[in-house]
């Protein structure tokens, strides 16, 4: 039996090697895809997961505990409990105290956090000495210069609540060494508008007036459970750890758990989708399996009259006809496995997780598997159908016409169930895999209709020619009508070009998707993630790093209490953002801001300041001066000090203000004069006093500015001092109507932008701003805000949010400065040195990325993934189509030539008959890949395809559609020109026989 076998094998060597072909080809898809499917799920995870801010990694349970001065001790039995009730495998975690104090500093103090944090000392970087004893603290750099303190200072805390003071030694300033960390995520550790917190030892903590605050436990989660290995749910686990802790009156907080259900969902609709992709493909497989099996069935039926009429029974003539099949299809598997895995590991990497792993080999194995035993099984079915006829009808040349019903049955039933599964497609969407399926049994219906149309028109038409007297289109049209096979050839056709077509399409759209969305978030072609001291700094690093104005821009992307905010250079934003019709013109914020800019005041640029004033009232009172660096940002004071009665002109010195360009002035203060602590209070109910001029060498202030009320604006918190700007002169007089409750005000600010400020806003109105007036919080003073556009999206915000000019926030912020990440977008033509200039103007790059980036790291998402699979798949379907078309001519080809051969004997021309020749295959193809081109459009409208939503449900743009114009006409023209190529290349002998008169041999 083997060697009968094996002697078919070599006879038949071009049908063994098409199936060989068409089995390789579908077993390294089957191989590739779980494999490709577990690496891009492990890739994509790994996406997120460095891609998520560090508050969706940890977990922080805080509570409230009276220490009864052990704070150590309260801390680990606070630990304990906190460990005991989280998930199991979180690992080891921090511990830290806080609370808040007000210190001895200024009108009313300073209000700041003093904290106890694990490992605090490794995590900065320390100017001095690192807390060791209780009660020495260290300040961050910020904080020490805001107030007013360095190293070795000693700072009081008022301490209502305990007889016994409380003094805090100053031993070093720190800065945090990953401020963008997971250390720094929990909002217990730092401020997000005060200054920055001051860290101690846990001793201090023993001082009565600290004995109740507040204690925290951070972990950062393991990536193993992040990504739910071995099927872990995070969330439920979070929510029991939260309701069990809550028992002790613990509270549990954490953002993980949208980031593992991302991630897992990410996981579902790779995995799902490829796996949809994949049992299409192999259906796909089959039905091309059985139709070789089917044309090439023709050459085997005198075998089988043979042994039938030597009396083998019928199981051994199909277990004979069997292992024909079988050896081509093992050896396809052997070809196409390893060949699978090499491409998906080439295209996808690695599977890093090991359980994954396993379960891809697993599923690898199983799917290979599956080719080989369906394989079989269709052409075992095929063989089937010809094992029991007669030997006459083995041995006729020409197959009966009888049980022609039997495939009118089948067109039926797949009719029936193509219908059935688009009705459930539209029920319940195209999010799953049936959805996915949609297009194929759109396709598959388009062919089945579209091939019984064929064969009617060819049948009748070729009559109709040859009547005519048009022998080439007759001959043609008969030949498609009455060649055994053809309709089904044609099915396959239609449904390989529509998988191909659209997954060509559909790839292409995707990535045109992504890199929108990816211009949106970032806002610019490229962005810089840069690390600056203030607003002042990184505006005045860009602007001198371009001068111009055209490669580069200072933003901000701030948040408040009130919305999302984006601060931009203004001037700058036409040159330099990627900007979107769906933002609105991108001249209407630059244009309002450059309306409400007055000019500005002049800078301040020497060693001393002249003020000429009157003092009116009994009281005594201080002046106190505000300026800005214009480069630096550092704030200068310039105090007056005590004014006597009457006129006086006092001159004062001034330090800070060089180098250029010097300094603007930001407000006056109006105190009382300063204690022997140095503090500062307001001044009392109706002093006064009136400002006639102000100057260094040249004039800074003089009548006409100081006249202008549009200049000065006042304090918007508690009672505000009465300011009267006329005459030339500035008057400032304490407010008369406060009372000894009433939160007096000092300041008023000076104005180089007219308020209200102007901006866009995205999305609907701020639920504050709906029973309240339009003000932003949060930059020194509430600041009334002025909509001047509402539009669908921003930049960077995506649909919700505000957009307002960074210089403005800045000037009304003044040394306060609010924080934000800073940033520097870069235009498309920005030069290669911007990024050293802009270092060199003090700037410290944390991060680049430019589109292609961002739309790289999109692509690791579900998405993405699953079109690229469906590109492969389509790709693999289009060449089975082709195996389909070569194995169709191949065997048609002896026949063609006898039949062409006798025509050319009763005087057909040979033209004709070489065109006949090829014209049937062509004309196949030609109506086939129509037909799929028809059956793609058809099933974008019927199964409402769209390019697949991104899995973290970002929405802010339409996608674009589902078929990418010049990527659909590209991939028609390569089907186009892969078909031909095939056809081609079967008919080649023939065509050469006939155009050398041979056709007759």
């Amino acid at each position: 039996m083997f060697a009968l076998v094996f002697g078919a094998v070599r006879t038949r060597a071009a049908q063994v090697l098409t199936i060989l072909v068409l089995t390789a080809l579908t077993a390294a898809v089957a191989a590739a895809g779980p494999w490709y499917g577990f690496a891009a799920v492990g890739k994509a995870a790994d996406a997120y997961l460095d891609a998520a801010p560090p508050s969706q990694r940890t977990v922080t349970v805080t509570n409230r505990v009276d220490t009864r001065g052990d704070p150590v001790g309260a801390l680990r039995q606070f630990a304990e409990q906190v460990r005991a009730g989280l998930p199991a495998g979180v690992g080891p975690g921090l511990t830290g105290i806080s609370a808040a104090i007000n210190l001895q500093i200024g009108p009313s103090g300073a209000n700041i956090d003093l904290d106890f944090r694990d490992e605090f000392c490794q995590r900065v970087r320390l100017d001095g000495a690192c807390p060791a004893a209780a009660r020495e603290v260290a300040l961050s750099h910020d904080a020490a210069r805001g107030l007013g303190v360095s190293t070795g200072d000693e700072l009081t805390v008022l301490t209502p609540s305990s007889p016994e003071p409380l003094r805090l030694t100053v031993v070093g300033l720190y800065a945090r060494s990953e401020p963008t960390g997971t250390y720094w995520s929990s909002r217990l550790f730092r401020s997000a508008t005060g200054p920055d917190p001051m860290f101690t030892v846990a001793a201090t903590f023993e001082h009565p007036h600290l004995r109740s605050p507040t204690v925290a436990y951070d972990v950062v989660l393991p990536n193993a459970l992040l990504r739910g290995d071995g099927g872990f749910d995070l969330g439920a686990a979070l929510v029991t750890s939260d309701r069990l802790l809550g028992q002790s009156q613990l509270r549990l907080s954490s953002q993980a758990t949208p980031l593992h259900q991302a991630i897992v969902r990410d996981r579902g609709t790779i995995l799902d989708g490829i796996s949809a992709a994949g049992a299409q493909l192999l259906v796909l497989t089959w039905f091309a399996l059985g139709l070789a099996g089917w044309y090439t069935l023709r050459d085997r039926r005198a075998d089988a009259a043979l042994l039938k009429l030597r009396g083998v029974s019928r199981f051994g003539r199909l277990r004979l006809a069997l292992g024909q099949h079988l050896v081509p299809l093992a050896a396809g598997a052997l070809v196409g496995a390893p060949l699978g895995y090499l491409v998906a590991w080439a295209l996808a990497g690695p599977v890093p997780v090991a359980v994954d792993r396993q379960t891809a080999l697993a599923w690898s194995a199983l799917a290979v598997g599956a080719v080989l035993a369906g394989g079989l099984l269709v052409l075992a079915a095929v063989e089937a159908t010809v094992l029991g006829r007669p030997v006459s009808a083995l041995l006729q040349r020409v197959a009966s016409g009888r049980g022609a019903w039997r495939p009118a049955l089948v067109d039926v039933v797949l009719l029936a169930i193509a219908a059935a599964a688009l009705y459930q497609v539209r029920s319940a969407g195209t999010g799953d895999g049936l959805g996915r399926a949609g297009l194929a049994m759109v396709a598959l219906a388009v062919g089945l209709i579209a091939a019984r149309l064929l064969n009617r028109l060819a049948d009748r038409g070729g009559a109709a020619a040859l009547r005519a007297g048009r022998l080439r289109a007759g001959l043609t049209a008969l030949r498609i009508s009455r060649s055994p096979g053809s309709d089904r050839l044609f099915v396959l056709v239609v449904v390989a070009v529509a998988l191909f077509v659209t997954a060509a399409g559909g790839w292409a759209a995707e990535s045109a998707g992504r890199t929108a969305r990816s211009g949106a978030e970032l806002g610019a072609s490229r962005v810089l993630t840069v690390g600056a001291a203030n607003r002042t700094v990184l505006l005045n690093a860009v602007r001198t790093a371009d001068p111009g104005g055209r490669a580069a821009m200072a933003v901000v992307r701030n948040r408040t209490d009130t919305a999302a905010i984006l601060e931009v250079d203004t001037a700058r934003l036409g040159a330099v953002a990627a900007w979107r019709s769906e933002y609105g013109p991108v001249t209407d914020l630059p244009e309002a801001v450059a309306a409400a800019s007055l000019t500005p005041l002049p800078l301040v640029t020497g060693d001393r300041l002249t003020m000429t004033a009157r003092r009116e009232g009994d009281a005594a009172v201080a002046l106190t001066l505000h300026l800005q660096h214009e480069a630096t940002g550092q704030p200068v004071t310039v105090g007056f000090g005590a004014l006597r009665a009457g006129d006086q002109t006092v001159t004062v010195p001034v330090s800070g203000c060089t180098p250029a360009p010097g300094c603007r002035l930001v407000r006056w203060e109006l105190t009382q004069p300063p204690t022997k602590d140095g503090r500062l209070r307001p001044a009392p109910p109706g002093s006064a006093v009136v400002v006639r001029a102000l100057g260094q060498d040249t004039p800074v202030l003089d009548g006409a500015t100081l006249g202008d009320i549009i200049r000065w604006r006042v304090g918007t918190v508690g009672a505000s001092v009465d300011l009267v700007a006329a005459g030339g002169t500035l008057r400032l007089t304490a407010d008369d109507n406060a009372t000894e409750v009433d939160r007096v005000g000092t300041e008023v600010w000076a104005s180089d932008r007219l308020l209200p400020m102007p901006a866009l806003l995205a999305g609907p109105v701020p639920d504050r701003w709906r029973d309240d007036e339009a003000l932003l919080v949060g930059y020194g003073e509430m600041a009334p805000v002025q909509v001047i556009g509402n539009v669908s999206a921003l930049p960077a915000l995506g649909g919700s949010g505000l957009l307002v000019d960074l210089d403005t926030t800045r000037r009304l912020a003044g040394a306060a400065d609010p924080g934000g990440q800073f940033q520097v977008w870069l235009a498309p033509d920005a030069g290669p040195g911007i990024v050293d200039a802009l270092t060199a103007a003090g700037l410290t790059v944390t991060d680049d990325i430019d589109v292609a980036d961002h739309a790289a790291r999109l692509g690791t998402q579900g998405p993405a993934v699953l079109v690229r699979f469906e590109l492969l798949a389509g790709v693999a379907a289009l060449l089975l189509a082709a195996a389909a078309v070569a194995v169709a001519a191949t065997v048609d080809r002896r026949a063609l030539a006898e039949q062409l051969a006798a025509l050319r004997l009763q005087g057909l021309p040979r033209r004709v008959a070489v065109s006949t020749g090829w014209a049937g295959t062509a004309a196949l193809i030609l109506a086939g890949l129509a037909g799929g081109v028809l059956a793609a459009l058809l099933a974008v409208d019927v199964t409402g395809r769209t390019v697949p939503p991104f899995t973290d449900g970002w929405a802010v743009l339409a996608p674009p559609g589902p078929l990418d114009p010049k990527a659909t006409a590209l991939a028609v023209a390569t089907a186009l020109a892969v078909l031909v190529l095939t056809g081609r290349l079967a008919l080649q002998p023939l065509m050469t026989s006939l155009r050398d008169g041979e056709a007759g041999r």
